[in-house]
């Protein structure tokens, strides 16, 4: 694990990548970078005398497709492989973790051996806490970082990796005074920066080693070096290097001289045990001319990187860019349109020749110029327009043909992009689906990647967490669950990614079915609050809680006046009338209409006003 010969393997990795394509991985990721940002006409040197139009086609499918993989929400659930998870099981799990008591879920832990209960139990609580630590980590954001990769380079790569100087707001004893130290933190990472062991495996997890090479300030890795116990001489051998030609983006080139960086290299590789039952993961850090931490241990068996692949190569670790291949037919569409406007503008305003022999005065085009001519015969010689030719009337027709088939080749449709009008909202729907069928391939890769983010985070919880409480986050509040990570590290934990409706359309269509379901009384408002797409309605939750206070304080009444009904002497006083004493022995005289009012009663009684003098009156009258 010497420093030269980790770069040796970094230089062999470069060669590779510079081997893929005409003009490398490298060099082709800049372009594909330049063009979808909208930088392209660089390096075309056309000047700047007219304007150089860019119609972005590639930027349009991009963010079609980015939005479209990754916009149905997923839920990962995790289970323990040879465990029964049968509905009596999670029944019983999910009553536990509803209750959530703490000691009587600790009780399960004082057991040699977990049971069955007790491992639903936990995959369970292990599900809440993957949406928490999706938040914490922001990793909406992070897998749609993964998915522009993807697009633009070919490959999307995250990394997790543990940062033992996170607060996590936990203590180890009751007194609060042995704070928890330590959790999973994720990042990005340009495929320009991985380099691969075997470039011909696809699968990250059977790679012999993996590097990951970084630009960092020497007085950091200096810092870093002196915390891993590196000696003062090795660490003052640590200098800058402008080692920037195979960093990911044009502008790492851009580093000013006086950044004083320096090239760190990361090595990861599986380290079997003397028996070859078992392995670990280790991993080495160096610069060109120092060790920056020794080899470790990393604490898990998994690497921590899970990638996803635009469009995948045989036999090739490093996938595909659909921009590498839009190129040509963007170069295409930007000349035909440049020369489109150049012509309109032409015609509009036509070059201007001028008598130089007859015409003196500078010319400036200005209208209204007026403009003086020696000589009374000369005036018809003076000033002349050149007439353009005229253009092509197919040519504007086979610009937009250009266009349009290559969005719809690249399966950005019309129907797909909602550049149609909404006559027929189904036949929409319909050929919208069709168009994004053939993305499914490409969304079941994208769902396989969610599924290794998910299982390197499970093996981190079970193999660094230790005894700590796990933040959970469900319908009835926060609350925080015991956990041992100890009790289950020699399980397996297979992932399964869920995938919900998609937002472009579940929304409108969610709140469609919920106003049918409220106004067939299946539902109350409560519960049709409860179901609607998150952002519908402001401090919906505080509504909510509302609207239970008022029902509460109406069932109280209700249930008071109920207890009042029963109490009324039909026989003696028609009290629920509120009459006068003459009125009420009135009534008692007339049997008939006592046998009414007592009807009127029994099925009015909680909307029948307590004062009704008049109507009483005219009863009797």
């Amino acid at each position: 694990m010497e420093p030269i010969k980790i770069f040796d393997e970094y230089g062999q990795g470069i060669n590779f990548k510079n081997s893929i394509g005409d003009r490398g991985l490298f060099e082709q990721n800049k372009v594909n970078e330049r063009f979808y940002s909208g930088d392209q006409w660089h390096g075309a040197k056309c000047g700047n005398d007219r304007p150089l139009v860019r119609y972005n086609v590639i930027k349009r499918i991009g963010d079609y497709k980015i939005a479209t993989i990754g916009a149905a929400p997923v839920t990962v659930n995790f289970s323990a492989e040879g465990i029964p998870n049968t509905l009596e099981l999670r029944e019983q799990a999910q009553k536990i973790k509803c209750a959530k008591d703490g000691r009587k879920i600790t009780e399960y832990y004082n057991q040699v051996a977990p049971s069955d209960t007790e491992i639903n139990l936990v995959m369970s609580a292990l599900c809440d806490y993957q949406r928490v630590t999706a938040e914490r980590l922001k990793f909406n954001m992070i897998r749609t970082d993964a998915l522009h990769n993807a697009y633009t380079d070919g490959e999307g790569i995250v990394y997790t990796y543990w940062n033992p100087e996170i607060k996590t707001g936990l203590y180890a004893d009751t007194l609060r005074t042995k704070p928890i130290m330590g959790d999973i933190e994720c990042e990005v990472l340009d495929i320009e920066n991985v380099y691969f062991g075997d470039p011909n495996v696809d699968d990250v997890q059977k790679q012999p080693y993996i590097i990951i090479a970084q630009r960092k300030s020497v007085m950091e890795l200096k810092r870093e070096a002196k915390q891993n116990g590196i000696a003062a001489e090795e660490i003052n051998s640590i200098i800058p290097d402008h080692d920037t030609g195979y960093m990911a983006g044009e502008r790492s080139r851009l580093e000013p001289n006086d950044s004083s960086k320096a090239t760190v290299l990361t090595k990861f590789w599986k380290e079997r045990n003397s028996d070859g039952t078992d392995f670990v993961v280790k991993a080495c850090r160096v610069t060109r001319s120092a060790t920056i931490r020794k080899v470790w241990n990393i604490g898990v068996r998994l690497y921590p990187l899970a990638k996803f692949s635009w469009d995948k190569r045989k036999n090739c670790a490093y996938g595909e860019s659909e921009v590498t291949h839009l190129i040509p037919n963007q170069i295409a569409i930007n000349r035909m349109v440049t020369a489109s406007v150049w012509a309109v503008m032409t015609m509009g305003m036509p070059i201007m020749l001028v008598n130089g022999d007859v015409v003196f005065d500078p010319i400036t085009n200005d209208p209204g110029q007026i403009v003086t001519v020696n000589g009374s015969d000369a005036l018809e010689k003076s000033i002349k327009y050149i007439q353009p030719p005229n253009l092509t009337t197919n040519f504007d027709s086979n610009i937009f043909s250009l266009i349009t088939q290559t969005l719809s080749q690249s399966g950005a449709t019309e129907a797909a992009l909602g550049d149609v009008d909404p006559d027929n909202t189904s036949a929409i729907i319909a050929v919208r689906e069709a168009a994004t069928l053939p993305l499914q391939t490409m969304q079941n890769r994208y769902y396989q990647f969610c599924e290794d983010v998910a299982r390197v985070w499970a093996e981190f919880w079970v193999m660094q967490y230790g005894k700590r409480s796990l933040k959970i986050e469900d319908e009835k509040g926060v609350w925080y669950m015991p956990f041992n990570g100890e009790r289950y590290k020699d399980f397996i934990i297979s992932v399964k990614v869920d995938v919900g409706a998609s937002s472009l359309w579940s929304e409108s269509q969610s709140i469609k079915t919920l106003d049918n379901l409220f106004d067939r009384e299946i539902i109350d408002s409560i519960q049709y609050l409860q179901r609607l797409p998150n952002g519908v309605v402001p401090d919906v939750t505080g509504l909510i809680n509302q609207l239970k206070s008022a029902n509460k304080a109406v069932s109280a009444v209700q249930t008071n006046q109920t207890a009042q009904s029963s109490e009324i002497d039909y026989e003696n006083e028609f009290d629920f009338l509120d009459l006068t004493n003459q009125e009420n022995q009135a009534i008692m005289n007339n049997q008939k209409l006592k046998d009414v009012l007592r009807q009127l009663s029994d099925k009015n009684q909680q909307t029948m006003p307590r004062n009704i003098n008049n109507t009483g009156g005219e009863l009797m009258q």
